[in-house]
């Protein structure tokens, strides 16, 4: 399953994302280090289902339908907030970035309103730059990297150099703690002009840049810009995409709410979607609630972000797509007679080997070849997977 971590600083709102995420209830309040203990739940990203298009009624076994949309799961970590200086242990920064090793993609929550200092105090709306926030928050994240690699390096240097290891293998040895497999490492080497080099040529910036760069190719960062409904955002949040690559306008606290009213009953709601429908009769409160959502959130950026930060880094930091295996193609079933159980996630350029490989070692080793089952054909080990294909796996495995 795929891991999103959840970072930085204090008192911007991660642990409302995280709550809003996961509907798993955690300790919120308007002070620093409220979250301690890394708090894990499991959240989900959202793609339309292919039962509409392909006319069926589908049986969702590893995911959750919703009309149209398929809900497939992810693993949520929320960290304690980071402050400068956490990759050398102030405010226990250490521990809470090692809860971070596993971690495939990384959403920094940063607060676009301004409205909290270096330290996560509270202070007036637009008193700080949020791009600062984002800097020091990659540096540490950075610095931790680079504190990881540089620990024994020329003794590990001499060792793999002398003892004519393969580099990238005796790479991935050394780092396998941090969640990474050899094509981050590879592509990192190509990416640093590194590849044709001995370890023991690197200077102290070549493994620095090593470091950093394995740090983007390995766990990415999506920036979900939160407190869009207060004052100044818009205009940080301007500045900010046309800076970064990813940013998602988010309001954590316009989405929890939403996902608890719907949760109770008063309103229909499907996150990530524009609007809601209001279903009983609602307090003066409820009321004035909602519609300050509307206004403020729902018909200034169309959503509430949440739903897309997710996916953004699912599907455009990571790259991955969603396919659906099958077992009986006509029927669209597994052995069971479910339809369109099962939905995995796997990294866009895949062939449907590798899908075997994820469902099964045996179905993998034992592969022969695909079926399309939208199309009705036959294809080989080559074909490259496309998001939402359903596809039928026949192997030695199989035919047993």
């Amino acid at each position: 399953m795929i891991t999103v971590g959840l970072i930085g600083k204090t008192n911007v709102g991660k642990s409302t994302f995280f709550e809003a995420s996961t509907m798993n209830e955690v300790e919120i309040a308007n002070r620093p280090f409220v979250t301690i203990e890394p708090n894990v739940g499991i959240g989900y990203v959202k793609i339309l289902c292919v039962h509409k298009e392909l006319g069926v009624k589908c049986n969702p076994r590893n995911s959750v339908c919703l009309e149209d949309y398929r809900f497939i799961p992810i693993k949520i970590v929320d960290v304690a907030g980071l402050i400068p200086g956490a990759h050398e242990g102030r405010g226990l920064g250490n521990r809470f970035l090692d809860d971070l090793r596993k971690a495939d993609v990384l959403i920094h929550v940063v607060d676009a309103s301004g409205s909290t200092d270096e330290e996560g105090q509270p202070v007036p709306p637009g008193s700080r730059n949020p791009e600062e926030d984002i800097n020091f928050v990659e540096n540490e994240i950075n610095e931790w990297f680079l504190s990881i690699v540089n620990k024994d390096w020329d003794k590990f240097a001499r060792t793999t150099d002398l003892g004519g290891k393969d580099i990238p293998e005796a790479l991935l040895t050394k780092l396998s703690g941090l969640s990474i497999n050899r094509y981050h490492i590879t592509q990192t080497l190509k990416l640093t002009n590194l590849e044709n080099m001995k370890l023991m040529q690197w200077s102290k910036d070549d493994v620095r840049l090593f470091a950093k760069t394995l740090r983007e190719v390995s766990k990415p960062i999506i920036i979900a810009a939160n407190k869009i409904d207060i004052p100044g955002a818009k205009e940080n949040i301007k500045r900010l995409k046309d800076k970064y690559s990813f940013v998602i306008p988010t309001s954590a606290e316009a989405e929890l709410a939403l996902r608890k009213a719907s949760k109770a009953g008063l309103i229909e709601y499907i996150p990530g979607e524009s609007n809601f429908k209001i279903k009983s009769a609602l307090s003066e409160k409820h009321i004035k609630a909602i519609e300050y959502i509307r206004k403020n959130v729902l018909e200034v950026y169309g959503n509430t972000g949440i739903q897309q930060a997710l996916n953004s880094a699912v599907f455009d930091a990571l790259k991955m797509i969603a396919v659906y295996p099958v077992e009986d193609e006509k029927r669209l079933t597994d052995k069971l007679g479910n339809v369109l159980p099962d939905v995995f996630l796997i990294p866009k350029g895949s062939k449907p080997k590798d899908l075997a490989y994820t469902i099964h070692t045996d179905l993998g080793k034992g592969f022969l070849y695909a079926i399309d089952a939208k199309k009705k054909i036959r294809v080989g080990e080559e074909y490259e997977l496309q998001n939402r294909d359903v596809i039928k796996i026949v192997s030695t495995l199989a035919k047993s």
